[in-house]
């Protein structure tokens, strides 16, 4: 593929290790010391190419939902960014955190990076020489950890449920990264392939066997210790809790005895003697509030069948109204209404009106379909 000119006047005879596209005309391109953004004509801006220097402190990354935003921070010029769409994170992520790891020269000449992995706040790099930790906030910064190949002396992974442990031996201390069961197997199969082929091993069982042999032999020289016959256990016979508990109950039975059923009986005479003096004087108020009860009813009765024969006066009437009123309304609507000529004239310009107005959004929904697409370019 072609480069840009303007990329090309910018390249100073260093060649392109990795270039990604990010939509459109618009690219990236990676340098052995730096980054170059190129984009391309817009309506939003010119033809462009900006340069960002692989010696960075630091690398952070902000997504959204349309854009990521990657940041580089320099001692002396502070801090820089720019911007890809959100679905070109990864891609560009990569030969990114390749270059600031060369630029900063954590990486040998010739050596690769393979893969890049991001689980939350933890970055796991693999190179072809060793495997870069960072955990924090940003992707990396000066606060890194390094296990270099040719110091791991074993290699082991434990399954769980939701992750799933790297178990890593370096100059005889175990280091453990966990990572999700999601990409698990991939950053198995590729830590496990780098470092067969530095080692120039088939599998891990030859990879633990040989490489792991010395290791463990000085392990086991250092590490096996006689204590001799030592202080001998003490006699620890106590008395088993069930005696304890059966002393306990017998001390307790012998103190006393009670008749729990005479007691029973008592309270059950006084409870009969309370209920039935209640039963009586609730007999007596209840006969009282009866005979008030059937005074009231009649009474009520008097002056309900008078209100009756008003009332049945007022629904006669008030439903001779009722018809009038219908007849009424259905007169009104068997006379046809005529149609007004100037309202058939006003909705016709109203609809001349509203197809103007259609082709003019039609036209702007292009415009801002297109301004969109510029911006999820990063623009």
């Amino acid at each position: 593929m072609s480069v840009p000119g303007i990329v090309d006047a910018s390249l100073d005879g260093e060649e392109i290790a990795a270039r990604v596209s990010l939509g459109s005309d618009d690219e990236l391109f990676i340098t052995p010391t730096r980054t170059i953004v190129y984009r391309a004509d817009g309506l939003l801006s010119d033809e462009s190419a900006d340069e960002y220097p692989h010696d960075a402190d630091r690398l952070t990354i902000s997504e959204g939902r349309r854009k990521t935003k990657f940041a580089l921070e320099y001692a002396l010029e502070g801090e820089r960014e720019f911007a890809v769409p959100a679905k070109k994170t990864d891609d560009v992520l990569h030969p990114v955190l390749a270059g600031v790891l060369n630029g900063n020269g954590i990486t040998d000449p010739g050596e690769t990076v393979v893969k890049t992995y991001r689980f939350s706040e933890l970055t796991l790099i693999v190179t072809s020489d060793r495997l870069v930790k960072h955990i924090g906030g940003a992707v990396w910064d000066g606060d890194y950890e390094e296990y270099r190949f040719e110091d791991v002396t074993n290699l082991t992974f434990e399954d769980g449920s939701v992750a799933t442990q790297i178990v890593l031996t370096v100059d005889g201390r175990p280091q453990r990264i966990k990572a999700p069961n999601e990409e698990a197997n991939d950053l198995r199969e590729r830590l496990q392939r780098a470092l067969f082929d530095y080692h120039d091993v088939e599998s891990l069982e030859e990879f633990n066997l040989t490489v792991g042999d010395d290791e463990d032999e000085a392990a086991t020289d250092e590490g096996s210790m006689d204590f001799g016959g030592g202080v001998d256990p003490l006699d620890a016979d106590p008395p088993e809790p069930e005696d304890r508990e059966t002393a306990g109950t017998s001390d307790a039975g012998g103190t006393g005895t009670t008749d729990p059923l005479a007691d029973g009986t008592a309270n059950d005479a006084a409870a009969s003697g309370s209920a039935s003096s209640g039963t009586a004087a609730g007999s007596e108020s209840a006969a009282q509030s009866s005979a008030r009860g059937t005074t009231g009813d009649a009474r009520t009765d008097v002056g309900s069948s008078e209100r009756s024969r008003t009332e049945t006066g007022s629904v006669f009437e008030s439903a001779s109204d009722d018809e009038s009123a219908v007849e009424e309304a259905g007169r009104a609507q068997r006379t046809p209404a005529e149609t007004d000529p100037e309202l058939l004239e006003r909705i016709e310009s109203l609809e001349a009106a509203v197809e103007r107005q259609t082709e003019i959004i039609e036209r702007q929904e292009e415009t801002i379909e297109q301004l969109i697409a510029e911006l999820r370019q990063g623009r």
